[in-house]
């Protein structure tokens, strides 16, 4: 007994040794909702914003070297803006001490920007040329007016009317030969801004489909194709006949930013063809390597035909011939202060009375058969007025073209400040 006792003690002790050495027991089965902690992965890297991310147009800087803008990141975005016509927007938009106001010049061959100003006279510095809050007024009659040239109505046909300077009424929409004792072509009608010829043109010859189409292929409702963000332009169009005529005249229902009503005069200037615009040259990093680089100039869609755009031009160069900008480009004598140089432009004026905000543009090119430049102009003043858009846009077009060195192109100073109670005629 005490032998075999022996024996089985030492094959006991045998397996324990045995049993010492063996492989380990496999783990459970990984749990793929749990995984266990030292399998968790590290979370991705950061990812670089995109290259043309937050840059800040309210924040140029201008140096001899050219004219940068902060970005994302540390970034810098070097811009296309031209110095001396920078200084010049800067300068004679604060020499009014506008409460607002904005300046947009566009190469039109290129479609690059040369001044890009905002002045808020009071409050944090803004953006105002990519905001779309101001109403577009008497600009959207260009809207109106190529959706009439392609509808086939001629910019010389003729029409009598009576009433709509500060509003329409539907009498001004009925033909009435004992009230129509005005008559005026269409072109004549752009010109001058007659709001009844408008209404009653649109009515006859327009529905909302057509006048939306016409304000799509001019970018309203959508994205301006620029390298920052800019606020859509807004319209709704009425289907009654005493709003939509209203709309097509240009009261209320529609808004714009200058950066788009610059873009729709090099648009027309460029016969049809609607530009890409650009403001940044380059973006470098923090240690000043190049993150970006612009791309060549590029058409970002055919607005109209070159018919379109030639009547357009004609009809436009009504306003600064003999229309609403005469006074503003011609001296007391009658002395152009662009001498030998055509000018088409389009003003808009409109008061908003409750918030006592008193609204000019100006949007054009120059020369008008020849287009250089284009340039838009908000003038944002409270009902007592100091000086109007289309007055901003002739000073900076002489710049323009001084610093073109064109003969007899003399630049200008700031005009004395003009102050007047805004005037009752609405454009």
């Amino acid at each position: 007994m005490a032998a075999a006792f022996v024996a089985g003690s030492a094959v006991c002790a045998l397996l324990l040794v045995r049993a010492q050495h063996a492989a380990p027991p496999a783990p459970p089965p990984l749990s793929s909702s749990e995984p266990p902690a030292l399998l968790k992965t590290s979370p991705p890297p950061a990812q670089s914003p995109p290259p043309l991310e937050g840059i800040d147009l309210a924040r140029v800087t201008l140096d001899d070297d050219g004219a940068v803008a902060p970005a994302a990141s540390h970034r810098v975005a070097h811009l296309t803006l031209d110095v001396e016509l920078q200084r010049a927007a800067n300068r004679e938009l604060a020499a009014h001490h506008l409460p607002e106001a904005a300046v947009v010049l566009v190469d039109v061959a290129s479609g690059r920007v040369l001044a890009y100003a905002s002045h808020v006279e009071h409050g944090a510095a803004r953006d105002l040329c990519a905001e779309a809050t101001a109403p577009a007024a008497s600009v959207f009659k260009i809207v109106t007016s190529a959706a009439l040239v392609e509808a086939g109505v001629s910019p010389d046909v003729r029409e009598c009317y009576s009433g709509g300077e500060q509003k329409i009424l539907e009498r001004d929409l009925e033909d009435d030969p004992a009230r129509d004792r005005w008559c005026t072509t269409l072109a004549g009608a752009l010109g001058h801004s007659t709001n009844a010829v408008f209404a009653k043109l649109a009515l006859r010859d327009l529905d909302p489909s057509k006048l939306e189409a016409s304000a799509a292929r001019f970018g309203f409702g959508e994205p301006v194709p620029f390298d920052v963000a800019v606020a859509p332009s807004t319209l709704h169009v009425p289907t009654d006949d005493l709003g939509f005529a209203r709309t097509a005249a240009g009261f209320w229902n529609s808004t714009l930013s200058p950066v788009e009503a610059a873009w729709m005069s090099a648009t027309v200037a460029r016969g049809g063809d609607a530009p890409r615009l650009s403001i940044v040259t380059d973006v470098l990093d923090a240690k000043g390597a190049a993150v970006w680089t612009a791309p060549a100039p590029s058409i970002d869609h055919h607005a109209m035909s070159r018919e379109v755009a030639a009547s357009l031009t004609r009809m436009m160069e009504v306003t600064v011939a003999e229309g609403t900008s005469y006074r503003a480009f011609h001296d007391a004598r009658g002395g152009a202060f662009l001498p030998g140089i055509t000018v088409a432009g389009k003003t808009g004026t409109l008061t908003d009375a409750p918030q006592e905000r008193f609204y000019t543009w100006f949007t054009g090119f120059a020369p008008s058969r020849a287009p250089a430049v284009a340039v838009a102009v908000l003038v944002v003043n409270k009902p007592t007025w100091k000086v109007k858009a289309n007055v901003v846009a002739r000073e900076m077009l002489r710049e323009y073209f001084a610093r073109e060195h064109t003969p007899r192109a003399t630049k200008g100073t700031s005009a004395p400040r003009l102050e007047s109670s805004a005037v009752a005629r609405r454009e």
